[in-house]
């Protein structure tokens, strides 16, 4: 009887602060979302939190009622047994699902479209499928959409032929109804020539880069920008000049508001040496022309508030750019985060460790984006101890023409054996205000931390929330924002999956 009572009550918990409110509700333990079940937050249907899960090779939609009381569990027994991936686009009343799965020789890409419960409102339909002579064992296409969410792409990369990559995309509306099919042949004459970076704009324009350095896991000394508009059968290359200088950890970013294309990135003065700043160029799409092609030299003010234990020369160099906010009046803010690991008997795992390599998942043949789809990892996988480390956050606004008009540093120092699940951070824009939300130890106890930076770039310390004394941790870096101050936060309780919703 005791149990019963506290599990009843423990879900749902608010403390109220003068300044803000914060109301964190927590889901109770379902017998199936144990440790081992991987899952998905879909979003906000009809007022309803919805997530996939999938447990022992069963796959079914919760559906959450607003005090996160699961009020629907729907089995989706028309999905294959074995799903190479799934992803999902939500709208206010429904949402799509785009999966793959192989059967004999074949995979096969199908799209669906279901309601607020997570029942089907339409057969799954299928957009595309591949020929292979292997077990494919991660997936082959990928999937983007646009900014307002009218219109969705799959595509993939053969890598085959080495002189070119074959890209297919298939372009689609926001009802599935077919746009555009098209095959594209990319010369591809370097040896560690690469595709990154996909990117499809509001207009159903697709943007990527092509990337080349002297190996896979080694700085970036020349870029193209290959833009293939919504109904074209060809790409065109822009190519930004590139002096002095040499850059990893590039990112694109489309500003719908501005009709432009934005490529940023850490850069280097010498080659796989320490970082010297961020490099920054923008295209405009209206005018085909570039708007600045620059840099942003990091001072030895900010390396001494970023570096953590790291000397001032070295201060950014386990730095990985995590989120790119653009602003309509053509400016931006980049959210970087200090991440490493090291492994018990081997050498510390550095930046050129992680570089390219880590982004993809690998098919024969193939490759492709990795999925927001949520696979957790076993604590007792190897006979070697890894430890993951996530340090500070440092911040930084850029105006119209590519000015660093300020930068602040949010501090924290995390880290976890076997598992980074438990430290980084979680992100939530409310407009007026940035949201760094992320797990600290004070006094032994876990709180979970709640920093903000406004418009001008002031750093605010909101009340922490305690949480350990309830059972439940947190993993910030599987949050997803599904309101103007609400997010979906995963957690631990116990050998259970749980989730919470944060309003703030």
């Amino acid at each position: 009887m005791k149990k019963v009572i506290f599990l009843s009550i423990i879900p749902f918990l608010c403390i109220y602060f003068s300044s803000t409110a914060q109301c964190i509700i927590y889901t109770e333990p379902d017998k199936d979302d144990s440790r081992t079940l991987s899952y998905d937050i879909i979003g906000k249907i009809n007022g309803n939190v919805l997530i996939y899960k999938n447990f022992r090779e069963t796959s079914f939609i919760s559906v959450y009622d607003a005090d996160m009381k699961l009020t629907d569990k729907t089995r989706m027994g028309y999905l294959p047994d074995r799903i190479i991936n799934i992803e999902f686009v939500n709208y206010p009343d429904y949402f799509l699902m785009i999966y793959e799965y192989q059967r004999k020789n074949t995979v096969f890409c199908m799209a669906a479209k279901l309601d607020g419960k997570g029942k089907l409102m339409t057969d799954p339909v299928q957009l595309d499928s591949t020929e292979i002579n292997f077990n494919a064992s991660t997936k082959i296409y990928s999937v983007i959409h646009s900014d307002d969410k009218q219109k969705v792409m799959i595509f993939k990369i053969n890598t085959k032929h080495d002189n070119e990559n074959i890209l297919t995309t298939v372009l689609v509306d926001h009802s599935l109804s077919m746009i555009h099919r098209t095959r594209v042949n990319i010369p591809m004459p370097e040896h560690n020539d690469f595709l990154t970076e996909f990117q499809l704009d509001n207009d159903g324009d697709l943007a990527f880069l092509k990337a080349w350095g002297t190996s896979q896991n080694d700085n970036i000394s020349k870029i193209t920008l290959l833009t293939k508009a919504s109904l074209a059968d060809e790409v065109k290359a822009i190519d930004p000049k590139l002096t002095g200088m040499y850059l990893d950890d590039i990112r694109l970013k489309v500003d719908n508001f501005n009709k432009h294309y934005l490529i940023t990135s850490f850069f280097s003065k010498q080659k796989r040496s320490n970082v010297d700043g961020l490099y920054m160029y923008l295209w405009d799409k209206q005018s085909g022309k570039e708007k600045y092609n620059t840099t942003a030299a990091f001072s030895e003010e900010l390396r001494a508030e970023a570096r953590g234990e790291n000397t001032l020369k070295t201060a950014f160099n386990d730095y990985f750019l995590r989120h790119i906010i653009m602003k309509n009046d053509g400016g931006f803010i980049i959210s970087s985060e200090a991440n490493s690991s090291s492994t018990r008997g081997t050498a510390p795992m550095n930046r050129w460790d992680y570089m390219y390599g880590g982004s993809y998942m690998m098919s024969p043949g193939y490759y492709a984006y990795g999925s927001p789809y949520y696979y957790p990892g076993s604590r007792y996988n190897s006979m070697n101890q890894t430890r993951y480390f996530a340090d500070n956050i440092a911040v930084f606004s850029f105006n119209e023409q590519g000015k660093m008009e300020w930068s602040n540093v949010v501090h924290k120092s995390q880290f976890d054996d076997n598992t980074d699940n438990l430290i980084g951070y979680g992100l939530i824009n409310t407009g007026d205000q940035i949201h760094y939300l992320f797990n600290v130890q004070e006094k032994r106890q876990t709180v979970f931390s709640d920093q903000t930076i406004s418009p001008d770039g002031q750093l605010s310390h909101n009340a922490t929330l305690k949480n350990l004394d309830k059972g439940y941790e947190f993993m910030p870096r599987h949050a997803k924002q599904v309101g103007a101050r609400t997010i979906i936060v995963p957690c631990q309780f116990r050998n259970y999956v749980c989730f919470a919703k944060v309003e703030l």
